[in-house]
C-alpha cells in the first residue's frame, strides 16, 4: 500500500486524476485545492459545473480547516458526506454560488493514509460519465474514463464496491436535511 500511496501523491502534487477505491465506490479524484484539476474531471465525467463533486478528508482535524460548524453526524462510521455551508480553502470550483461543498471524512484505510501523507483533501466523484450508473467494481468502470486518467491505483480492483454514501445537508439553523 504504501508504494500506491507514494505513487498517487506524485500524480496529485502534479496536477494529475487518480482512479481510485474509495469507502464506497471508485472514484476518480485530483487535489480538492486545484482548479485545473478539478475542471479537468468535470470535462471527464461530461458534467456541468453546477453539479457539485464531493471532496474527503482524513479526520476531523482537516474537516475543521475547511469549514467552523461540524455536526457530530460527520463523525459517523457509515459513510456520510454532508454538505457544509461557508467551506474554504477548496478550488472555487468545488463550491456552490452559495460558497458551500461536500465533504466526507473517509473510513477507506488507503484514502485516510493517503489524505493524511498528502496534506489536503481530495476529490472523490463517481468513476463514470456523468448520467451513466456509477460501477460497482473496477472492471466496469469505461474504457474513457480508465484512459483519462493519469494514475490508476493498483488495490481492490477485484471487490464490489459498497453503495453511495448517504448525503446530509446543514441548514442555516443547524439541523440536518437528508438528501440521499
Amino acid at each position: 500500500m504504501q508504494t500506491e500511496i507514494e505513487r498517487t501523491i506524485a500524480v496529485l502534487k502534479n496536477g494529475g486524476l487518480i482512479l481510485y477505491p474509495t469507502d464506497t465506490i471508485w472514484g476518480i479524484g485530483c487535489d480538492a485545492t486545484n482548479t485545473d484539476s478539478v475542471e479537468k474531471i468535470y470535462t471527464i465525467k461530461k458534467r456541468m459545473e453546477s453539479k457539485a463533486l464531493i471532496s474527503l478528508v482524513a479526520n476531523a482535524t482537516q474537516l475543521k480547516q475547511l469549514c467552523s460548524k461540524i455536526p457530530k453526524e460527520s463523525l459517523n462510521e457509515n459513510p456520510t458526506t454532508i454538505i457544509y455551508n461557508q467551506v474554504t480553502g477548496l478550488a472555487n470550483n468545488l463550491l456552490a454560488p452559495n460558497g458551500s461543498a461536500g465533504i466526507r471524512i473517509t473510513q477507506d484505510e488507503f484514502c485516510k493514509e493517503l489524505i493524511m501523507v498528502f496534506g489536503k483533501p481530495i476529490v472523490s466523484t463517481s468513476a463514470n460519465i456523468s448520467g451513466e450508473h456509477s460501477p460497482i467494481n473496477f472492471s466496469e468502470i469505461s474504457e474513457e474514463i480508465k484512459n483519462n486518467v493519469d494514475y490508476i491505483v493498483n488495490l481492490r480492483q477485484n471487490e464490489d464496491m459498497q453503495i453511495p454514501s448517504v448525503i446530509l445537508h446543514v441548514n442555516s439553523d443547524g439541523s440536518l436535511k437528508k438528501l440521499r
